[in-house]
């Protein structure tokens, strides 16, 4: 059952609530709720670790169909949230722990951490998500000040 647009506004009165529905979303697979909390824009962009940039909301409903299609649900839990407030937006820095489906060598769960970047938007209809970028991290927990090799 879909939820009322009216609804998913008071759920949504914060740029934290809004990052907690993605990421229950995704855990869960929900592509309707996945895409409720994406901004109603054509400029909308979220960009996969490795892939291209997608833009508008059709090119990012796919790249999450196909996604929970092969996967079912995405094991992703958001850690070390680091938080930037700008007039009428704010910008989460995110460290996602992600376990992947298949196990490692030693027959353990996989897990990887990619670093994400979440831009909010205030709307009329409460806080949206208007950009995803997520880039694959290290094979390890990233921790404040770890030195890192850099293309830039």
């Amino acid at each position: 059952m879909a939820t009322p647009k009216s609804l998913q506004a008071t759920l949504m009165a914060t740029p934290d609530e809004t990052e907690t529905q993605l990421y229950e979303a995704l855990h869960a697979g929900d592509l309707d709720r996945l895409m409720a909390v994406w901004v109603d824009d054509d400029e909308a962009t979220c960009i996969h670790p490795g892939g291209p940039r997608l833009t508008g909301l059709r090119a990012i409903r796919e790249s999450f169909e196909q996604m929970f299609r092969e996967g079912a649900r995405v094991d992703v839990r958001p850690m070390s949230v680091r938080r930037v407030t700008l007039h009428g937006c704010e910008v989460h820095h995110v460290v996602e722990r992600i376990r992947i489906n298949e196990p490692s060598e030693d027959g353990s769960p996989s897990i990887v951490f990619v670093l994400a970047t979440n831009l909010y938007v205030k709307t009329p209809e409460g806080w949206r998500l208007q950009v995803h970028h997520a880039s694959l991290g290290t094979g390890r927990e990233h921790h404040e000040g770890d030195a890192a090799s850099t293309l830039h």
